[in-house]
């Protein structure tokens, strides 16, 4: 069965030369030319990944993906499309919980593959892994972090982020390195942005921001989690 992809953009010429391309490609393009549309077409079906342009008319990008992470569409993972270059336009929307970033213009190509590895990272194989370090549980196939037996709510980066530092747990993972650890290479955001998206998990796992002690950091070097007592 085809994959159904909802593409939100108010260039037609766009929508219809993706269309084109991606159903050769086994995949399935709606259309919706504004932020409205595209939120109705969400509320109205069942799509497997969102393609979203952040330069609209009326309700722009961002704010859609805001009301896509806090409604009917949930964890639909998001592809955000945009002309700008600013690290600080990619910062915005992935700390929003977008699942990718692609900088018009752009090849068909290039889309496939990264609308291919955001699905891939979004539903893995049955038998995952299951990881416990600082206190945290993570089970890898259900892409669900918990800590004290409470689910902890996770934008797709962050969830990486975490699993690449429970897979190394007691071993210092390089700050510049850590996207690529994450599977998260692709991204291009600088070294500040790791930072920031650290900052926001210890604040979701109840990490005291004074003292860190499920995500710490080696300064100048980078981040590492300590592994629970008992641990190899």
């Amino acid at each position: 069965m085809a994959l159904r992809v909802l593409l939100i953009d108010d260039d037609a010429r766009l929508a219809e030369l993706l269309a084109g391309y991606l159903e050769q490609n086994g995949v399935t393009l709606a259309h919706a030319r504004d932020g409205q549309a595209g939120l109705r077409a969400l509320g109205a079906g069942a799509f497997d990944a969102v393609l979203l342009d952040v330069m609209m008319p009326g309700l722009d990008g961002l704010e859609v993906l805001r009301r896509i992470r806090a409604g009917a569409g949930g964890r639909v993972p998001v592809i955000m499309l945009t002309a700008r270059g600013d690290e600080a336009d990619r910062v915005v929307g992935l700390e929003l919980g977008a699942d990718d970033y692609v900088a018009k213009p752009f090849s068909s190509r290039e889309l496939l593959a990264r609308l291919l590895a955001v699905l891939r990272r979004a539903a893995p194989e049955v038998e995952g892994e299951r990881l416990t370090a600082a206190g945290v549980v993570v089970d890898v196939a259900a892409r669900q972090a918990r800590v004290g037996g409470e689910l902890v709510d996770l934008t797709g980066i962050e969830l990486d982020i975490l699993v690449a530092l429970m897979r190394r747990a007691g071993r210092v993972v390089p700050r510049g390195a850590l996207l690529a650890e994450a599977g998260r290479d692709d991204v291009a955001v600088g070294e500040r942005t790791v930072d920031v998206h650290v900052s926001r998990l210890r604040k979701k796992l109840g990490d005291d921001p004074a003292a860190p002690r499920k995500i710490r950091t080696v300064r100048g070097i980078g981040y590492v989690m300590p592994k629970d007592p008992g641990e190899p």
